[in-house]
């Protein structure tokens, strides 16, 4: 109860906290006698509630989807809950996974600017808007969430006392219910775009895309499934409006410059050594002086993944480090040598302009159009039982963009494969891999062939689900744990 009790405080001054969506213009109110009978009463003030929303967004710590999967090697020196991770000696009290709790204090923060706001006297188009984009990070929340664990328990409605927190589990289906309804009634209020001073904020484009990328989850690997066409239709709804783009050099997706741009359709955005995050250091190799404070390797990419680039692949230098230079002396860094000062390192989202330990400010993709683009070319293969031209179209975009030649003449199940491994080029290190092995039933086999530094790992059908973190079974007497856990 005494860890019950502190979740909810920290919940309820979290509600109360301020900020805004994008962190160019974080406005900080002081919170000095603010109470909910006394907030929630200007247009300000729902601004700044949902500010707090998009601070808790819903980001995934890439490391759980790295190491579970064919993607990345923790460093064996590390913490012991990396490793037992890796080689799949997986238990509730692992550290890693737990996105459980975080995402429901993201989920309430969402919850009180949907139940609150509709008292506030206020310009109602803004109002509506600002719901809207509430109920899209709330679905996001409950995405990530069934996506882990399965079925969870649905709230809908403000935390703010100790009263009916122990609620059981929904089914998948039903959490699924919950964010299709959630997307489908922010996509017709969001506008399509924003002003410079708003961008980052949740758009309709943004909403159809993760719409697309839920109906593209439930087609799993049911060649029959509606759900197909459903992905396939919402995702060329995004194409269609012509909002979004790649930019010419995959390097730019990544770039300062990219916060709020083309390309970002959902994004966490941080602010260079003011609110950053540690994600190029965290990843650089071990103690390498071009990082504030060194680098850490957490992990390190695999063979597998490394070797999977085709040399002449514009993505591949982008994605690693392979050497650095520092007064003048270049370190050669390598893809086998098991020392972590001279591994090939995941350098993406690396924010070279940081002074600071943890101060990189580059985004952290949530959703891009280059995502959008291959849920369009799987989906419609597979609704159509054939590539279409069009999905040609979505594939070879994403691969001009690569300096790779266009695919074309291939079977369906040849351009399901050319799509899977796209996706895994394009995307690596944010946090889709894990996801689309699961969906596509290949986890297990993918992870028992990638045996890298003697992984071995114990990995069973059950595991393409987390435990329930056993923190949250603790608290929770009527939660079922997962079956294997």
């Amino acid at each position: 109860m005494k860890m019950i009790k502190q979740t909810i405080y920290m919940l309820m001054v979290g509600t109360l906290l301020t900020g805004t969506a994008c962190e160019k213009q974080l406005d900080i109110a002081s919170v000095t006698n603010l109470t909910n009978a006394t907030y929630y009463k200007t247009a300000e003030d729902a601004k700044s509630a949902l500010g707090v929303c998009y601070k808790n967004m819903g980001v995934l710590d890439p490391f759980p989807d790295l190491v579970t999967t064919d993607d990345a090697v923790p460093f064996l020196s590390g913490a012991a809950d990396r490793v037992l991770l890796w080689r799949y000696n997986l238990t509730p009290s692992n550290s890693f996974i737990n996105v459980y709790s975080g995402a429901y204090a993201g989920i309430n923060r969402s919850n009180t600017v949907i139940d609150r706001l509709p008292g506030i006297p206020m310009n109602e188009d803004l109002k509506n808007r600002y719901i809207a984009e509430a109920k899209v990070l709330r679905a996001l929340h409950y995405f990530n969430l069934v996506r882990l664990y399965g079925g969870v328990p649905i709230t809908i409605t403000e935390t703010a006392t100790l009263e009916g927190l122990d609620i059981p589990r929904k089914s998948v289906d039903e959490v699924y219910a919950q964010i299709e309804k959630d997307l489908t009634e922010a996509e017709n209020v969001l506008p399509p775009s924003y002003p410079a001073a708003d961008a980052g904020r949740v758009t309709a484009g943004a909403a159809k895309g993760l719409l697309a990328k839920v109906y593209l989850t439930r087609a799993g690997t049911d060649k029959s499934s509606p759900f197909w066409a459903r992905a396939a239709a919402k995702a060329k709804e995004v194409i269609d409006q012509k909002v979004y783009g790649l930019y010419d050099n995959f390097a730019d997706a990544f770039a300062l410059t990219a916060r709020g741009g083309k390309e970002n359709m959902l994004e966490v955005q941080y602010l260079t050594d003011v609110y950053g995050h540690g994600t190029g250091r965290g990843y650089g190799p071990r103690a390498a002086p071009i990082f504030p404070g060194g680098g850490s390797a957490i992990a390190r990419p695999t063979e597998s993944l490394f070797n999977a680039y085709a040399a002449n692949d514009k993505r591949k230098p982008v994605t690693f480090m392979t050497s650095y230079t520092y007064n003048g002396v270049t370190t050669n860094l390598s893809i086998t040598d098991p020392d972590p000062s001279k591994a090939v390192s995941f350098q993406k989202l690396w924010d070279r302009s940081a002074k600071t330990n943890g101060g990189e400010g580059t985004s952290r993709p949530v959703l891009r159009y280059a995502d959008v683009l291959l849920i369009y070319a799987e989906a419609a293969n597979e609704a159509a039982g054939a590539p279409t031209v069009e999905a040609y179209t979505a594939l070879n975009d994403v691969r001009a963009r690569a300096g790779l030649a266009d695919l074309s003449g291939l079977s369906y199940q040849a351009f399901k494969e050319a799509v899977w491994l796209e996706r895994r080029l394009e995307l690596a290190f944010e946090n889709n891999r894990r996801f689309d092995l699961v969906r596509t039933g290949r986890l297990v086999d993918a992870v028992k062939a990638e045996n890298g530094y003697n992984r071995n790992a114990q990995i069973q059908p059950f595991h393409v689900l987390f435990p329930i973190p056993l923190s949250v079974m603790d608290a929770s007497p009527t939660l079922e744990q997962n079956p294997g856990y």
